[in-house]
């Protein structure tokens, strides 16, 4: 198939005789870009820090603040934490003119961060505030991108770019709530001094709340007074006498209302039993339990677990005397008694051989045989001559 310009596949494409609908931006797309910002707001970033978290990524992505490059100054208030003097509203004219500029990096691994290839001619620190991020939240010092510049616009006379840096933010009016009152100190100072000055003021305000919020939390420590699980135990036979006396007197038992206590009958001599009698209702008495007792405690010793019958203790070993050397006699018994002395000397006296009988056998055994003779002859023949 051979496509030819005329069927509309020519250097300027198919023409179509509707043109496409145009779509206007989206209204639920919380990152579209924003109008353009009323400050200047740029950032070296490094990525160190988790792209879905990362301020500085999120400004970059809504167009609220440029990347610089590695390598790149940056004529504006740069807010470093290498830098020698601290931010103050003197500072504001180069603000205006330039932006802030921060730099993208996480606070852990700030020795690997090239500084001698980013900054500029003002690099400036914050002063004393307190991080509202999600993750260093409450920590002072710990402020993150978004959060640092904010500072900086505050200090410098602008809370309006302060707030609006912050806005795409959760927490952003939760950091202005927490440091409103030293960054109203900070705006109203005129240069570096007063605001190093309100700094230490406020750090010496929160160091005596924290020493009189120790004081007065000492006395109503109850660690002070030691580990209340070992405390001894109060003994409670004075409540315990005073509430009888209570149930006594109000007739009630537990706090039960039993009714009106009845009144008391007059004895009667004649009814009366002899002192030396016993109550059969009564409880027996203590003679009586300690001959129990006592039966009670012969029987259990005559039981079989206490009772002894055979010795446990083990017979120590008999004794063995060690054996005497006894001389070696030979050709003799070292064990025998004297029996068979006799016998021994007998022995003794015949001369031991290896070839007893053995000779005398051998001799007979030659008689008996006939001896061989042997003949030896010698003929010569010559041999036959050649013809």
């Amino acid at each position: 198939m051979v496509r030819h310009k005329k069927d509309g596949f020519g250097p300027k494409g198919k023409k179509y005789a509707n043109a496409p609908r145009q779509r206007g931006p989206r209204d639920d797309d919380s990152d579209a870009p924003h109008a353009r910002p009323s400050f200047r707001a740029a950032c070296w970033d490094l990525g160190h820090c988790d792209p879905k978290r990362c301020s500085g990524r999120k400004l970059m992505k809504q167009g609220l603040m440029r990347e610089l490059a590695i390598g790149q100054k940056h004529s504006g208030v740069i807010i470093t934490p290498n830098g020698k003097a601290t931010v103050s509203p003197a500072d504001r004219e180069t603000m205006e003119a330039y932006g802030a500029a921060v730099v993208e990096c996480s606070w852990a691994r700030t020795s690997e961060v090239p500084w001698p290839r980013i900054g500029g001619k003002c690099e400036r620190l914050l002063p004393y505030l307190v991080a509202a991020n999600s993750v260093n939240y409450g920590k002072p010092w710990r402020l993150n991108c978004v959060e640092a510049l904010a500072a900086a616009f505050y200090i410098c006379g602008h809370p309006e770019w302060a707030k609006e840096v912050l806005a795409p933010f959760s927490y952003g009016s939760a950091f202005l709530q927490i440091n409103s009152s030293i960054l109203k100190r900070y705006a109203a100072c005129e240069d570096e001094a007063g605001v190093k000055k309100a700094q230490e003021a406020w750090m010496e305000r929160l160091e005596k709340e924290y020493t009189d919020s120790r004081e007065e939390g000492a006395a109503d420590d109850i660690w002070k007074t030691g580990n209340t699980n070992h405390r001894a135990a109060v003994s409670s036979d004075e409540d315990d006498d005073e509430d009888a006396e209570d149930d006594d007197e109000e007739g009630s038992i537990d706090r039960i209302y039993l009714g009106s206590k009845p009144p008391k009958i007059p004895s009667d001599p004649s009814l009366s039993l002899p002192q030396n009698d016993r109550d059969p209702f009564d409880i027996s008495d203590d003679s009586d339990d300690e001959a129990e007792m006592a039966e009670l405690r012969r029987q259990v010793l005559a039981s079989k677990p206490f009772s002894s019958p055979a010795s446990t203790s083990k017979p120590s070993p008999a004794h063995i005397p060690r054996p005497e050397p006894v001389a070696v006699q030979a050709d003799s018994d070292n064990g025998s008694d004297g029996d068979d002395d006799e016998f021994d000397r007998i022995i003794d006296a015949t001369v031991v051989t290896d070839r007893t009988g053995i000779e005398a056998k051998q001799r007979a055994r030659r008689e008996d045989v006939p001896l061989a003779s042997v003949s030896y002859s010698r003929t010569v023949i010559g041999a036959p001559k050649k013809r």
